[in-house]
């Protein structure tokens, strides 16, 4: 292997979780940044809300913690939820830093910033950038990562397996020793050596029809860490959004939270609201709540959609606050200041991931895992609003602390990695069947193991995958490796992990909810815990 391809930190992923981890490094650090398609592009780029952080004197750390623990269903980790709340209003100010320009408008509160109140949360708490944060966020840390020559940035490759070995010290512990990515311009598989290996690759909701994520979603990371012997957790916990666009032309366009937030009413074709029959905190409800309560509404009176309405707010304040949201709408037709938007719920965000501890780190040595990548226990049962990129940022902090001590302590070679081996595939002339499998795979997880669910159909979910996983693993065997094919395979193991968790947890809370047990079983308040054959416990 060629010594250009060995780093200190290799990092899958660039969105808000990845970059920010990079930039965090010491300049004397060699990382690599990977990313699928061109770096902006991923979950980060097309988050609306914001970020929840107390800045304001009204609010108070305890009130962001229970507010947390309170939409968690008493399944968060209240220790990580003190950690992440706490380091808030840091990382807002490392992101000020960082270029990022959030919205202000005094004197809404003594932050100086216009705060807005999602879903769950009991004060306006949460920053953004008029209803394009994630864009603002990502696009400025692309610009920074651009200005630093320790940082060299791999866009379009997509990574395939992550090279794990024992140690050298008779321990059966397993170290990450870095990853084989497919470079999908030159169509070459490189082996790419490092000291550390993070993984920042996002969530898995593209394994379901219809979701609020771009392509790119598809569980990379979740995957790849589960087949190197990482345990995972809490898979079963997809939230779903309560109101994505519902128009033939708009693809995964997402309706923010913050419209609810500044007044937005949920209503039936004839303008009647129905968030009041569901829950006393009407829109402003966890969204479990609502997206269950849509569905509900929308499979009652047999409808497409149902409509968000906020066209009774001032016309000037709605193309102020929602001027991505507004032109969007109005390039489909809808003046969203006079007419109601047509919503559905759709996959959004994955809670669980790669069991990790409070600096990231997952059970291999040298390997850790940020972002919606990682279960952490912040989230529990159900995000609240806006603690993603907060989880984002606060993580990358603590594991770049860690992973800047353990360079630090490392003076040995990195050992000599194997190289792929093609010796034994061939180009596929069955493109078919990956496509096929794809559309099959997600229309079955979209019917069996959605929003409401039931024994029988995950049971059915749990049989189609078995025969899915039969015939991809058959195809990867023979075939030469495609972006397409990688993420088949991903989305797979994905789907298996969300299945044997959701039948696992025989009650309902939070986002899991099974028409067979409807009712919460506080005997099993504990995160589900998946382990893979090849666990291995890692010394401390």
């Amino acid at each position: 292997m060629s010594k250009k391809h060995d780093y200190d930190v290799l990092i899958i992923g660039s969105g808000a979780a990845g970059l920010s981890l990079a930039l965090r490094l010491p300049e004397s650090t060699r990382i690599a940044v990977v990313s699928k398609r061109e770096l902006k592009e991923g979950n980060t780029l097309y988050a609306q809300g914001g970020i929840s952080a107390v800045l304001d004197e009204a609010d108070s750390m305890e009130s962001h913690i229970q507010d947390t623990l309170e939409a968690g269903a008493d399944l968060c980790e209240e220790e990580i939820v003190k950690l992440v709340v706490e380091h808030g209003p840091q990382n807002i100010r490392w992101l000020l830093n960082q270029g990022v320009e959030f919205t202000q408008q005094p004197p809404t509160g003594s932050s100086g910033y216009h705060l807005t109140r999602e879903g769950g949360h009991s004060h306006r708490r949460v920053v953004h950038a008029a209803d394009a944060t994630g864009r603002v966020v990502e696009l400025s840390l692309e610009d920074q990562a651009r200005r630093h020559a320790n940082i060299d940035l791999l866009e379009y490759h997509i990574a395939i397996d992550l090279v794990c070995t024992p140690r050298n010290d008779g321990s059966r512990a397993r170290r990450c020793h870095g990853a084989y990515l497919l470079d999908l311009k030159k169509d070459q598989v490189r082996t790419m050596g490092a000291r550390c290996v993070v993984l920042a690759t996002g969530g898995s909701n593209k394994v379901y029809l219809y979701t609020s994520n771009p392509d790119v979603a598809t569980g990379d990371g979740i995957a790849m860490g589960w087949r190197a012997g990482c345990r995972v957790a809490n898979m079963e916990f997809i939230q779903f959004h309560p109101t994505c666009l519902y128009h033939p032309d708009a693809k995964s366009f997402l309706i923010s939270e913050a419209v609810r937030g500044e007044g937005g009413k949920l209503v039936l074709p004839d303008g009647r609201r129905f968030m009041d029959d569901y829950d006393p905190r009407g829109e402003l409800a966890p969204r479990d709540i609502v997206a269950r309560a849509i569905d509900n509404e929308m499979k009652k009176h047999g409808l497409d959609n149902v409509f968000l309405d906020i066209s009774h707010r001032d016309a000037d304040f709605i193309r102020s606050h929602f001027p991505t949201i507004y032109s969007r709408c109005l390039e489909l037709g809808m003046d969203i200041t006079r007419e109601p938007i047509p919503v559905v719920p759709a996959a959004h965000y994955t809670c669980g991931g790669l069991w990790t501890d409070s600096r990231a780190r997952t059970d291999i040595l040298g390997l850790y895992a940020v972002g919606e990548t990682a279960y952490t226990g912040l989230h529990g049962a159900n995000r609240m609003a806006s603690n993603s990129l907060l989880e984002c940022l606060v993580f990358s902090e603590l594991a770049a602390k860690d992973i800047a001590g353990q360079l630090r302590q490392q003076d040995e070679p990195l050992p000599s990695l194997p190289p792929w081996d093609e010796s034994r595939v061939t180009d596929s002339d069955e493109e078919v069947v990956v496509a096929h499998n794809w559309d099959e795979l997600r229309r079955f997880m979209w019917d069996y193991v959605g929003i409401v669910r039931r024994n029988k159909r995950l049971a059915r979910a749990r049989r189609r995958i078995n025969l899915l996983q039969h015939e991809i693993r058959e195809y990867y065997s023979n075939f030469r490796v495609t972006n397409d094919l990688l993420e088949l395979r991903n989305l797979a193991d994905v789907a298996e992990l969300i299945i044997l968790s959701a039948q696992l947890r025989r009650e309902s809370r939070g986002l899991h909810f099974n028409k067979d047990f409807p009712w919460r079983d506080d005997s099993q308040r504990r995160p589900t815990i998946l382990i893979p054959d090849n666990y291995v416990p890692r010394d401390k």
